[in-house]
């Protein structure tokens, strides 16, 4: 038997954080689909676990834990060790404060803005202004990073860790999109380095073309 169960769908973005570092620990897990198409989230069971009603969730063993990062955080600090889970507090800072702002910036330009916006919108339906606005933040955001990435292979440091996952994540569905993208030299290096780790190829880099012009879960 294993502990570990996670649910949610493999195209959600926030899952697909969660799964890469399962991966990345190479932990023995159970993943059920939940949400969307696979529906489930307003089921009483479900709802004792989050009742927000919105995947990832997590158990182990007699633990639940909702929110991406959350989890993020949890998992590295159950069975990371050192390597993602540091006993330092300013090494933990540093990887924290890299999650919180792909959370609060990237992640609602790029993914709210951008993928959904233009990609998961019907063309007819689509927002040109707020599309162009939000590839005008996104575009600052990866200059930002890629400023960062001149001095550094990884976001906190010279080997991956925790930093990287919430940023990570956008970079498959952001290169791979028709957009117009800036040069961003760095950018592209560190997607090299993350497409090379075995995780990120398995659970991140997911075709997504199913959820052209859908806005349904």
């Amino acid at each position: 038997m294993t502990a570990i169960t996670i649910w949610g769908r493999r195209s959600s973005f926030n899952v697909q954080k969660v799964m890469w570092l399962v991966g990345e620990l190479a932990l023995a897990h159970r993943h059920v689909d939940a949400g969307g198409r696979f529906g489930g989230l307003d089921d009483a069971a479900f709802l004792a676990m989050n009742p927000h009603c919105r995947v990832p969730v997590l158990r182990d063993g007699t633990t639940v834990v909702w929110e991406s990062h959350a989890i993020l955080r949890y998992l590295a600090a159950q069975h990371g060790g050192e390597r993602l889970w540091p006993d330092d507090a300013a090494q933990r800072a540093r990887a924290d404060q890299w999650m919180d702002w792909s959370q609060t910036a990237l992640q609602p330009a790029f993914l709210g803005g951008v993928f959904w916006g233009y990609y998961r919108t019907p063309a007819a339906e689509r927002n040109w202004g707020a599309i162009h606005a939000s590839l005008e933040r996104c575009s600052g955001y990866f200059r930002l990073l890629d400023r960062m990435l001149a001095e550094r292979a990884f976001l906190a440091g010279d080997d991956f860790g925790l930093a990287d996952i919430p940023a990570g994540t956008t970079l498959y569905r952001y290169f791979e999109l028709d957009i117009e993208r800036p040069s961003v030299p760095h950018v592209e290096a560190w997607y090299e380095r993350l497409k090379a780790r075995p995780a990120y190829r398995r659970h991140v880099m997911i075709p997504f073309g199913d959820l052209h012009g859908r806005l349904d879960d």
